[in-house]
């Protein structure tokens, strides 16, 4: 069933932006068999061994990779340096390791008592419920991915099987579709963005998930403490080149009514601050600050409940990597469906530590929680 920026729906095609998959039970979608590529670090396996694959890009000259020495498996697209096509593959003489120059992470501190946010609303989630899933795996690429497909297919089921979304109002976006409205291109990507939107009422439940590489580009509008913006790659990247962390703002966090909820979940590198919310918390509750400038943070302010979960700081990476049954998937996709499943009254403090307590086995990525207003992170977190 197609979907489109009227709300609607066209007639059923064979290869539809809509999937259907079978929900009579709770297991995660399995794409065909294969053997994992040895890189990958199983989310249940010891530390230790061969570093995880990167889900990042470096497509700017300004780019400052993370800190500390790191097996980047990202490929950088400037004039100076081109990798291999078969480095996502194995280790080869191709794959090297950066000793980076520092790059502390710096917030802004957390709004003055004298500020007052746009008056706001906690949704109820009574309403209309709609969601985009997008899994990039970059395929013939050669900084591809193998579980990001796996991973929106997997939140479109979950959210349909345990949080009561109908399947035609699931847009589902991968890149081994056959059917052009459902590649993940920048021009759909926009599209399904507007959709899910488009006609929003205080108390509906929207939900936004992205799976794919991520990166940083030099900003250029002076909101961005640490002077550069967050950045998700389309799978045309190389032609339409990446989508701006102020434009989904623009998109997806602007247009919502007070009382609307817009739920985000990034699974991909250097997204902590992806959606430019001017709220981020410590896992205690406490607001930690901003990485949104003080003339700024009015601006990224809304009277719409907007919650944003990334598998990342900003200066980090997130793990594309595989689970106990071999199946590729991005650990943050996975633990924050895993957490939820075994505890779905957690509050929003709760949930932030137990998805950190499942990566930090294994990972040195710290996922984050931020928000559009402040919230009280003891209350039971809903979508």
């Amino acid at each position: 069933m197609m979907w489109d920026l009227s709300g609607g729906s066209g007639q059923p095609q064979e290869h539809a932006a809509y999937y259907y998959y079978s929900q009579s039970s709770d297991s995660m979608y399995s794409p065909p068999s294969y053997s994992a590529p040895a890189p990958f670090m199983p989310i249940a396996a010891l530390s230790s061994g061969p570093e995880f694959q990167q889900r990042a890009i470096t497509s700017d000259p300004y780019y400052q990779p993370s800190p500390g020495p790191v097996l980047d498996r990202a490929i950088v697209t400037s004039t100076h340096h081109h990798r291999s096509r078969q480095s996502h593959h194995h280790q080869s003489s191709h794959t090297r390791q950066h000793q980076a120059r520092p790059a502390p992470v710096v917030y802004q501190p957390a709004p003055p008592l004298e500020y007052s946010p746009p008056s706001f609303q906690y949704s109820k989630c009574t309403g209309r419920r709609k969601a985009v899933c997008i899994g990039i795996n970059y395929y013939g690429q050669p900084n591809q991915l193998h579980g990001c497909v796996n991973d929106a297919r997997n939140v479109r089921n979950f959210l349909i099987q345990h949080y009561n979304y109908k399947s035609e109002d699931v847009v589902l976006l991968t890149d081994d579709s056959s059917h052009a409205r459902s590649q993940p291109t920048k021009a759909n990507i926009r599209d399904a963005m507007r959709w899910l939107v488009q006609g929003a009422q205080p108390h509906d439940s929207l939900f936004f998930h992205y799976s794919g590489h991520g990166g940083q580009t030099k900003d250029l509008d002076g909101d961005e403490i640490d002077g550069y913006d967050e950045v998700i790659f389309p799978v045309d990247y190389k032609q339409s080149r990446h989508i701006v962390d102020d434009e989904m703002h623009r998109l997806m966090v602007d247009p919502l009514p007070v009382g609307c909820r817009l739920t985000a979940v990034f699974d991909s590198c250097h997204s902590g601050s992806v959606l430019d919310l001017p709220y981020l918390y410590h896992s205690d509750g406490r607001v930690k600050g901003s990485q949104v400038t003080a003339d700024h943070i009015r601006e990224k302010s809304t009277r719409a409940d907007v919650i944003s979960w990334s598998g990342c700081m900003d200066s980090q990476t997130s793990a594309d990597t595989y689970d106990a049954s071999g199946v590729a998937t991005g650990a943050m996709s996975y633990a924050f469906m895993t957490c939820l499943r075994e505890n779905p009254n957690a509050s929003y403090q709760g949930l932030l530590q137990a998805v950190r307590r499942i990566l930090r086995k294994n990972y040195s990525q710290k996922p984050q929680l931020s928000s559009s207003h402040p919230i009280d992170t003891n209350l039971k977190f809903i979508m």
